[in-house]
């Protein structure tokens, strides 16, 4: 039996006011040592002021946070210097953290900068500054890195670049918190989610634990409905809603099981099509803070949860 890894990241009631407007009320986590949080919420959730906490930028109202060792961070916005070049950022910031010009290069290489390295800052691609951001983080070798919204505005690409980075840093021991309005595009790469609205934890588990609790689901339709959900009860799939159109959206059960469901119950199918769950979705219906945004990714809607 594997042992739990222990906490590298604490987070113990944080609440942060600003006047009278509580942005953050009584918000608990912790990080396993080589896992990945994500905080999601829509904009104003207060996920960016428990990152802000976590950091040490952000004083708490009241409650504790602990971080073993130092962090790296990427910000929103990423606060580079538009008039240095690429690489004079980096060695700039590499100065600072103490880090061999050695470790420059090799960030360079593994972000992909080695090509633009000469060019200035605000020539960059957001995508590109956000790679000189999280390159300018990992100076140092930090085990903790805490990420505002890295995700944003990147396409699947850049995003899929992005996770397979932070794979390879926990894959060598580092811990990681981000922070996103997608939940698509971070349960491929979360090992937990916390999903923060209006200041306040309303879900707090793993993607694989979502997913269970907003399953996809196989619209049917049938002759005879009832009947149809009678069987499949009896066959152990008791999770079925009849809908306003009369179709039944079948959750756990598969398509041949509810074909023998419908044998059995002599009822005849007119209509078996899937309904995948996005992500996204499930956020909007967690939060109270409007619509999230749907992103285009994963293909796979809940992609692949480690």
């Amino acid at each position: 039996m594997s042992r739990a890894r222990p906490p590298v990241v604490t987070a113990t009631g944080l609440t942060k006011r600003f006047d009278t407007t509580v942005a953050v009320h009584d918000v608990s986590f912790t990080v396993a040592g080589g896992t990945v949080a994500a905080l999601v919420g829509p904009p104003g959730s207060g996920k960016t002021t428990v990152a802000g906490m976590l950091l040490g930028l952000v004083t708490p109202t009241s409650g504790t946070r602990t971080v073993e060792g130092r962090a790296g961070a990427v910000l929103d916005p990423r606060g580079l210097q538009p008039g240095s070049t690429v690489r004079g950022q980096l060695r700039i910031y590499a100065g600072a953290a103490g880090a061999p010009d050695e470790q420059v290069d090799a960030l360079l290489l593994r972000t992909g900068l080695h090509e633009v390295e000469e060019q200035r800052v605000r020539t960059l691609t957001v995508a590109q500054q956000t790679r000189l951001a999280a390159a300018i983080a990992l100076l140092g070798d930090p085990p903790v890195l805490v990420l505002d919204d890295p995700f944003d505005q990147l396409d699947a690409a850049d995003r899929s670049w992005l996770a397979d980075l932070l794979r390879g840093y926990t894959r060598r021991g580092g811990t990681a918190v981000l922070t996103s309005q997608s939940l698509a595009a971070v349960v491929p790469i979360a090992d937990q989610l916390i999903v923060v609205s209006e200041g306040v934890v309303v879900y707090q588990g793993t993607p694989r634990k979502l997913r269970r609790s907003h399953p996809d689901r196989l619209i049917v339709g049938a002759s005879s409905p009832i009947a149809l959900a009678t069987a499949l009860a009896a066959y152990g799939f008791t999770d079925t809603v009849m809908r306003s159109d009369g179709r039944l959206a079948v959750a756990e059960a598969g398509r041949k099981d509810i074909e023998n469901a419908a044998v059995a119950a002599r009822v005849q199918l007119t209509e078996l099509v899937p309904e995948p769950v996005h992500p996204d979705r499930v956020l909007a219906a967690l939060t109270r803070g409007g619509p999230a945004p749907v992103s285009p990714v994963p293909t796979s809607p809940y992609g692949v949860p480690r």
